[in-house]
């Protein structure tokens, strides 16, 4: 084997790993939120802050995180967002000491600045990292270590955070001094699994720093040309802008309530949610992803897309009204269904960018608000009908949006 392949490998077995990592760090947040809810006594809409403090730093960070890498590269990009990552992760101490639920969301903040950067940088260089015809289909492995995590995070997280959480009757019946003593205890348990974290992440960046990562660049003549509203440019594009904005909506709103929902619509306690939301909904969406980037060796990714977003739209249908343990297994169904969609979305909106690549990856990561809009109004509305499976009314038209993208969208078509 060639030196060159050997070092192109390498390298996109240390990229496949930042998606595990920030898999990871996702998949812990509906562990937080019935958590967090429990420990500053929270309504569902203001536990979905924490959605909200994760990913409006996607809004805010995705441009800047696309000039910076326009200008220093991916691998200065990659160790930026390592570093933040690691910050707010430590954050989490300081946060539990002083029981401050908006020290917490400020945490979480730091870390999703971080993972801006990463997913920034980390998703178009493994679309890059090879030969351009199987862009989609690489993209999708990489992504289907993210839905690894999505199956360890919420199996961890559960025995360690909440394992020694007290019973919201338990609480009710607690005198005041020794409810807040409960309190601080249930905040304290993240302490460790965050320090943890964060001390792997760091020296995952310092691997970084030392190693040789193979550097893209584009032709200096096109580069020129490059800016954020010259990427506009392409319909496609701005479809798939649209469309990751809604999917990840959905993906939060169905991974980050599943406990709450679950406890709900099928009458199971929150350990029993969490093993589910682990060995059920994360590995749904990890067998998925393997099995969808199997599947695209046959048929194309745009066509898959579109079957899988209208058999989410059916099974949305289907959470809103059933009952028992069908709910669960149908929010199994959405994630292994909607597995496939982020990378297919991602690698169909860069498709044929040339020196718009990075500012088209910036805002297609910048979309990523949408994780911070859409479970909010989630929220709102299970508080409203006191009822959260009518929630999914949401996910339910943020894969109708998904569906177009993948009948019309998709079609690449550039305005002069």
């Amino acid at each position: 084997m060639s030196t060159n392949k050997t070092s192109t490998r390498f390298a996109f077995i240390m990229i496949t790993s930042l998606f595990f990592l920030w898999g990871f760090v996702h998949n812990l947040d509906p562990i937080l939120i019935p958590h967090l809810k429990k420990a500053f006594s929270l309504t569902t809409l203001q536990a979905s802050l924490v959605d909200s403090a994760v990913f409006i730093a996607y809004f805010v960070m995705a441009l800047p995180a696309g000039f910076l890498m326009k200008k220093y590269g991916y691998k200065a990009g990659i160790i930026l967002g390592l570093l933040l990552f690691a910050i707010g992760s430590y954050l989490f101490i300081p946060s539990a000491n002083t029981q401050s639920y908006v020290f917490f969301l400020v945490a979480l903040f730091v870390i999703a600045c971080g993972l801006t950067i990463l997913e920034t940088a980390a998703n178009p260089y493994a679309s890059l990292l090879g030969p351009p015809e199987k862009a989609t289909q690489r993209l999708n492995l990489a992504q289907s270590f993210n839905g690894l995590a999505a199956t360890l995070a919420p199996i961890i997280g559960a025995k360690i955070i909440l394992t020694e959480g007290y019973t919201t009757e338990a609480l009710d019946k607690m005198t005041p001094v020794a409810k807040e003593i409960a309190l601080a205890a249930e905040a304290s348990t993240v302490k460790a699994p965050y320090f943890i974290l964060g001390s792997v992440i760091l020296i995952i960046a310092v691997i970084f720093f030392f190693m040789k990562l193979p550097e893209i660049q584009e032709p200096e003549a096109e580069s020129e040309k490059s800016s954020v509203f010259h990427a506009f440019k392409h319909r496609h594009l701005s479809w798939a802008i649209a469309a990751q904005f809604f999917y990840v909506g959905a993906q939060v709103c169905v991974f980050s309530f599943f406990i709450l929902y679950a406890t709900k619509s099928a009458g199971i306690s929150e350990m029993q949610a969490a093993q589910y939301a682990g060995f059920g909904v994360g590995m749904a969406f990890m067998v998925g992803r393997f099995v969808g980037t199997f599947f695209m060796k046959y048929i194309e990714p745009v066509k898959l897309l579109a079957l899988y977003a209208a058999i989410c739209t059916l099974l949305c249908i289907v959470a809103i009204f059933s009952a028992g343990m069908i709910t669960i297994y149908t929010i199994i169904g959405i994630a292994f269904f909607m597995s496939i969609m982020f990378p297919t979305i991602f690698s169909l909106g860069i498709k044929e960018l040339g020196s718009d690549t990075k500012f088209g990856s910036s805002l297609i990561i910048m979309s990523i608000v949408g994780g911070a809009i859409l479970p909010p109004l989630f929220g709102y509305i299970a508080d409203t009908y006191d009822n959260i499976q009518f929630g999914y009314v949401v996910p339910m038209g943020s894969f109708l949006v998904i569906l177009g993208f993948a009948l019309n969208g998709h079609k690449i078509s550039t305005t002069k």
